[in-house]
């Protein structure tokens, strides 16, 4: 992917090695983790999660954050796509005789508290509706690429215009009107609502992508395949077969495999977020 001389967003809030004050949960430190670990690996929507009660916490402390000369150009790379999405999304926005609101977007390590409550890095990246912002760890990359087998830098890309994604639905109403419909709802109906909401996320990654090679030619050789790639590392049926050796397809929360990668192809082949009508 071409980025370097990409435009900086300003919109970048670096949390890297701050303190965070992390809530006492009922059962303790250990069910925080358990928690937090289904949520990553079974797909469950972090905004469920990080509504749990929450009490007085621990103060966590660290030495000053200092990034290595990677984890900087990895900081650069996540600002240069932000502000891509940007720009594609106030030109769709402004076709469409709306105006685009930014999301912000936080870079932490290891936890952060969001506006949604406390988050581990353990859940991967996140968008916050009640703070409008996107939640990074870049330690997810790394583990993108070794854990899950998805390298490249347009498949880190496609996680953030994933997050972004969300963002868009929050400013169309979209979210909200999944969230009001999911009150009156069972667990597997609500859960198809949430597999609904995340695969138009991944069709509108793709919008993203099809606006920024038309635009700016970002793209190089193999960067869709590395998108395609991570599209369906993070499927849920191939999550939930890695981690416990066998589906539900009733808990799916974001889509198999084989449904983010084609909501994936339909958002970046077609460029038009009318293609991208998941809940029909």
């Amino acid at each position: 992917m071409r980025w370097k001389t990409g435009r900086r967003s300003s919109n970048i809030e670096d949390r890297r090695g701050s303190p965070v004050r992390v809530g006492a949960f009922k059962g303790g430190i250990g069910t925080i983790v358990i928690v937090l670990a289904l949520g990553y690996f079974l797909g469950v929507d972090p905004s469920v999660l990080l509504q749990l009660a929450q009490g007085p916490g621990l103060e966590e402390t660290g030495a000053p954050y200092q990034p290595t000369a990677e984890e900087q150009e990895q900081a650069d790379f996540v600002s240069v796509v932000l502000a891509d999405t940007e720009d594609t999304w106030h030109a769709i926005f402004q076709q469409a005789g709306r105006v685009y609101e930014e999301p912000g977007l936080v870079l932490f390590s290891g936890a952060v508290r969001s506006a949604c409550g406390m988050a581990s890095a353990a859940m991967g990246p996140f968008y916050c509706p009640a703070d409008r912002k996107v939640y990074i760890d870049l330690a997810f990359f790394g583990d993108l690429k070794r854990r899950h087998g998805a390298p490249g830098d347009f498949a880190q890309a496609y996680v953030i215009a994933h997050e972004v994604g969300h963002h868009v639905q929050k400013l169309l109403g979209t979210s909200d009107e999944v969230m009001s419909a999911q009150q009156s709802l069972g667990k597997a109906d609500a859960n198809a609502l949430s597999v609904k909401l995340e695969l138009q996320a991944d069709c509108f990654a793709g919008v993203w992508g099809n606006h920024a090679d038309r635009s700016r030619q970002v793209l190089e050789q193999g960067d869709i395949e590395e998108a395609l790639n991570a599209a369906t590392a993070i499927g849920d049926d191939r999550l939930q077969k890695e981690s416990q050796g066998y589906v539900v397809p009733e808990s799916f929360t974001h889509g198999t495999s084989k449904q983010r990668v084609y909501w994936f192809r339909q958002g970046i082949e077609h460029g038009d977020t009318s293609a991208c009508n998941t809940f029909e």
